[in-house]
């Protein structure tokens, strides 16, 4: 069977999906027993390893040294904004209480991505995915929000830092959609890891943290740096060789349904009525933005 460009870049994005959703909960998991930095340091290394042992198997690295100054300084670029992308994630999932309020509040991306889309890449919008982004924003502030307080209290807590992460992964997906046809995949996840384990390591000295963690984390970021910094960088970004960086944002928005059900599954907790609804809101929304953008401008007619 063979698989079209397009299917191909959708078969991609389904796993980077289906990665990330499990990102959420095994980072939740180790982030209750362990320092941010720690975690970083742990998470990155591993991720590092195992990016390095792909490349190594792959005869990928043989043409690292072909890429151009100008592809290097924008790699730079790309993981300053991964490490204030993932800073802001990790934050808000060891701040908030259940890992599917980052995953839904995380849907804002799409926003972030179709307006930069339209600015820099030239991406054009149809009339259907207008309300779709409405319902994607409502969405995730319902979910955000915390009745009964002030106004200037109104979201929970960690929801400030999901918002930032959802714009900052926006900037970096255009830009790698910018530069992805003149740097391999591997390259960019790469180089990603190896800033974030650096980032981290200087982090965890800063603040004096100890290298030594149990097993019980350890094992969880052993599996989660698998399915997360490795899998879903090296798919996500892979993808966007065959789909625009829209459909791809927008395809794993799609991943709250799968942290939800991990995230009863593995801790026994759900949202609030008000937070699901929110969430199934955004994921309408997602939907609706899905369907406009594949549907083909009809044809005129002599």
């Amino acid at each position: 069977m063979i698989i079209s460009d397009r299917g191909k870049g959708y078969l991609l994005t389904f796993i980077a999906t289906l990665a990330m959703s499990n990102v959420y909960l095994f980072s939740k998991a180790a982030l209750n027993d362990i320092h941010l930095a720690q975690f970083g340091f742990y998470w990155f290394g591993f991720a590092v390893l195992w990016n390095f042992i792909y490349g190594l198997f792959s005869c990928r690295y043989r043409n690292i040294w072909k890429t151009s100054r100008k592809s290097w300084i924008t790699l730079g670029l790309i993981a300053v904004l991964e490490i204030l992308a993932t800073t802001f994630m990790f934050t808000a999932i060891q701040t908030m209480e259940n890992p599917a309020f980052v995953s839904f509040i995380s849907n804002v991306s799409p926003f972030f991505v179709t307006i930069l889309g339209i600015l820099f890449l030239g991406e054009v919008f149809k009339r259907l995915e207008i309300p779709g982004i409405v319902l994607t924003i409502v969405g995730a502030f319902i979910v955000s929000y915390k009745p009964g307080t002030s106004l200037s209290d109104i979201f929970i807590p960690g929801a400030s830092y999901a918002f930032l992460s959802a714009f900052f992964v926006a900037v970096s997906m255009i830009i790698a959609k910018i530069s992805i046809r003149k740097v391999h995949p591997l390259l960019i996840s790469l180089n990603r890891v190896v800033y974030l384990f650096v980032y981290s390591f200087i982090m965890l000295l800063v603040l004096g943290q100890s290298f030594v963690i149990d097993s019980k984390p350890l094992g969880n970021i052993f599996v989660g740096s698998l399915l997360g910094p490795f899998l879903t960088a090296f798919t996500g970004y892979y993808a966007l060789k065959y789909i625009e960086a829209s459909r791809a944002s927008l395809i794993r928005s799609t991943k709250s349904i799968f942290v939800l059900l991990g995230a009863f599954i593995m801790f026994g907790q759900m949202p609030e009525i008000y937070q699901i609804i929110g969430g199934l809101i955004s994921l309408i929304g997602v939907i609706l933005l899905t369907v406009g953008r594949s549907k083909k401008p009809a044809t005129k007619t002599k």
